[in-house]
């Protein structure tokens, strides 16, 4: 008895709410499916292993691949056509016998056969673009996909080799062992397509009022695949939205242009001396000083001058880079040219734009100091800029990425004005592609297969970089802002997308080729997703540590998506199997509300609940031990007499308990809150977060308090909280910042808001 005594004591303790939260608990059924949202991510992630450890870093066994390059490309500006030959140097590093390679052909999706159109559906447009309307009903297809002349080995043989689309396969005459190297050439050309009417990632912009053409090109030369522990041959094709995964190597590049042509590219330029003019190589050298401003090295007057005249001669451009996974370029005697002087890791890195002057004012303004920014911010998250410069070159309508070039969008109107739209916008992009440098150029992501691995840590870095841009620069801010206008990364920026049509949103971890929705997807929602971690979750020192952690032990090297899900969890010492596993792995959103609020005073007198649990138990009320009562404001046990009182006043057993065990001393420090509630706490949605809450007092304070998401882990539909405060509740607000992307925020106050219905609002608009 004496036992059973002391259960229903402790029983007592807990609210009659939380006790009804218990019974409302689902009872466990023999055969039941563990789908607690606090299980661990065993059955999602693979197995570590010597390649990849269960802390997130490469494994002692780690490996990969080298493929090195020597290539002399010549452009034909008059024919719009680019021919090249390549050496590759391929460096067997795995621990496996290979008998074939497999070579990326990315401008296959250009080809006339290309299946790429054939894969969308859609039907008829109700109403289009006349650029579009003409390429889709009326033109005859570009053909624009690589016309490979020769395959052969270093001795000149023809080595057998198929084609499949967008990806080559090359027979090698005896298998290549691990740690052997094998060398082969490829000779091709293509027609290159513009750009701003097929919207490529390379290409050109034609500009008819002169005839002339200013190239960005990429993905122009036959690339090796990637060969890992994950999956052998990443040879996924390409059908034009996820971009590419390629191994490391050296590259030395011959580019032949018209001469009248400025150019600049992935690698060191090693013949400036060649290629430079004596005025440029003064101003490049003052341009290496120059921490501030940009030094124009090319003037617009310049190039205007440049654009009258086409060249029948050539000139040559050599670029060498160590250690890169791609190579890109942009050429044309349109171009305007500056640089500036920034200082990482105590090495002078060069800031660079490249822009017609079609871009100016603005491109002048503000390119090459968003870049510099860029580069420090990116730095400070991640790692110090390991290449010698990063190239901001403007395209009409372009937004992509190369190692140490991007190009970027953002045109002013024909009379050199621009909106804040325009302005942020190319500022934005500039941030975002020069970003891509250290997300996937650098931590080298399979953007094939995990298209937020690179947008979405990219584009939750941007929203930091955006916010130190706003700060190191607030004369580009207009007036009234105080900090730069992030489109993405905040957590109200996600709702719209979170709290839509589930039959049109897919999980984080798909595939980019086949999600919906493919901005938010894959920039949108892991931005933010990353950034409430950051914010709310982890908190700014465990997330940047960690976050850093993951870049350092990934930079120059292949991460998957567990990598990076254990090293943030192995750096920082918080679990969040379930943080991925609703952000990454499903499409729930967030929606957690206020459900119900109880006042509760101390009091002598026995309460329902306790009858009920001693009734439960076959006891009598006479068999209860000396307990203290919470009896509910309203209810039959209620006592005006009790409002307000003291606690030890209210309860003759507590006020005895206290006088028994504490000195005087110590009863003088006991606080003695007069006002008890019972909070429930609700969520409709499916996603676990922590509950965010602002407590809001009758003498017009309030306080702030952060229930870890692990609240939810025995019930997923609703939580009890019992507070006890010495001062009057008079309002409670969930998620008061709008922390979490809660979708619905109708009910996260007590009492609730009532809010005007719009037909209500615009009478009393009206009135006023």
């Amino acid at each position: 008895m004496k036992r059973l005594k002391y259960l229903i004591l402790s029983a007592v303790f807990i609210s009659a709410s939380v006790m009804a939260q218990d019974q409302k608990t689902p009872e466990r059924k023999a055969g039941h499916t563990n789908n607690n949202k606090f299980k661990q991510l065993y059955e999602e992630f693979s197995t570590p292993n010597m390649f990849r450890t269960g802390s997130g870093a490469p494994g002692p066994a780690y490996y990969q691949q080298q493929a090195d390059y020597k290539m002399d490309i010549t452009l034909d500006d008059k024919n719009a056509k680019i021919t090249g030959s390549e050496v590759i140097t391929y460096t067997n590093n795995s621990p496996d016998e290979l008998s074939y390679l497999w070579v990326q052909l990315d401008q296959n999706m250009r080809a006339k056969d290309s299946k790429t159109p054939l894969i969308e559906g859609g039907g008829v447009a109700a109403a289009s673009q006349p650029a579009s309307f003409v390429k889709d009903y009326m033109a005859e297809p570009f053909d624009g996909g690589f016309n490979i002349e020769a395959v052969k080995d270093t001795q000149g043989k023809d080595l057998a080799h198929m084609i499949n689309r967008t990806m080559m396969r090359i027979e090698l005459p005896k298998p290549l062992k691990s740690g052997e190297k094998y060398s082969f050439s490829i000779k091709w050309w293509y027609n290159i397509n513009n750009h701003v009417e097929g919207r490529g990632r390379s290409g050109y912009e034609y500009f008819p009022e002169d005839g002339n053409r200013a190239y960005v090109i990429a993905q122009f030369y036959p690339r090796m695949a990637v060969y890992n522990d994950v999956e052998g041959w990443q040879n996924s094709q390409f059908w034009g939205r996820d971009e590419f995964a390629l191994p490391f190597g050296d590259f030395e590049v011959n580019i032949t242009v018209p001469a009248d042509h400025i150019l600049d590219g992935t690698g060191e330029l090693v013949n400036r001396k060649e290629v430079y003019s004596k005025e440029m190589l003064k101003r490049y050298e003052k341009a290496r000083k120059s921490f501030d401003e940009p030094v124009v090295i090319v003037t617009q007057e310049e190039a205007e001058a440049a654009e009258k005249k086409f060249s029948t001669d050539t000139k040559t451009w050599k670029l060498h880079a160590k250690n890169v996974r791609d190579f890109g370029f942009a050429t044309s005697r349109r171009f305007i040219w500056d640089m500036m002087a920034v200082e990482i890791g105590g090495k002078t890195i060069m800031a660079v734009s490249m822009y017609p002057k079609e871009g100016n004012p603005l491109w002048e303004q503000w390119s090459t100091k968003a870049v510099a920014s860029t580069l420090k911010s990116y730095s400070r998250m991640t790692f110090d800029y390991p290449y010698l410069k990063a190239i901001s070159v403007h395209a009409k309508n372009q937004g992509m990425e190369y190692p140490m070039i991007c190009w970027n969008y953002g045109r002013p109107d024909k009379d050199g004005k621009y909106s804040d739209r325009v302005k942020f916008g190319m500022i934005s992009v500039i941030i975002h592609e020069v970003g891509h440098n250290f997300f996937p150029m650098i931590v080298n992501s399979d953007e094939r297969q995990w298209t937020w691995m690179d947008e979405g840590l990219n584009t939750f870095t941007q929203y930091v970089a955006e916010k130190d841009f706003g700060e190191a620069y607030p004369s580009a801010l207009s007036s009234g802002q105080t900090e730069y206008p992030s489109r993405r990364g905040p957590a109200a920026k996600i709702v719209p997308y979170m709290g839509g049509d589930q039959d049109y949103i897919a999980p984080i971890m798909t595939k980019g080729l086949n999600t919906y929705q493919f901005g938010n997807n894959a920039y949108g929602k892991p931005a933010t997703a990353l950034n409430i971690l950051r914010e709310t979750i982890m908190g700014r020192e465990l997330f940047d540590y960690s976050y850093k952690e993951y870049a350092r032990r990934w930079m120059f090297k292949h991460p998957t998506p567990e990598d990076f899900f254990r090293t943030m969890e192995d750096a920082s010492a918080v679990d969040l199997d379930w943080f991925w596993r609703g952000w990454f792995y499903t499409t729930d959103y967030v929606d957690i509300g206020v459900k119900d609020v109880k006042k509760y005073y101390v009091s002598s007198e026995i309460n329902e609940a306790t009858k009920e649990q001693a009734k439960r138990y076959g006891m009598e009320v006479s068999d209860l031990p000396a307990l203290v009562y919470m009896v509910e404001e309203g209810s039959e046990e209620f006592k005006e007499s009790l409002k307000g009182g003291k606690t030890t006043e209210n309860s003759t057993t507590l006020k005895e308990y206290i006088m028994d065990n504490f000195t005087p001393d110590e009863r003088r420090k006991l606080k003695e809150p007069k006002y008890f509630y019972n909070v429930t706490f609700e969520k409709p949605g499916g996603l676990v977060m922590p509950i965010i809450v602002e407590y809001s007092y009758a003498d017009g304070t309030s306080k702030t308090e952060t229930y870890p998401a692990q609240i939810w882990r025995l019930n997923d539909k609703e939580v009890s909280k019992a507070i006890a405060s010495d001062k009057e509740i008079v309002g409670i607000t969930v998620d008061p910042d709008l922390e979490t992307a809660d979708v619905d925020t109708s009910n996260n106050s007590w009492p609730r808001e009532t809010k005007p219905s719009e037909f209500e609002a615009f009478k009393s608009k009206s009135k006023d």
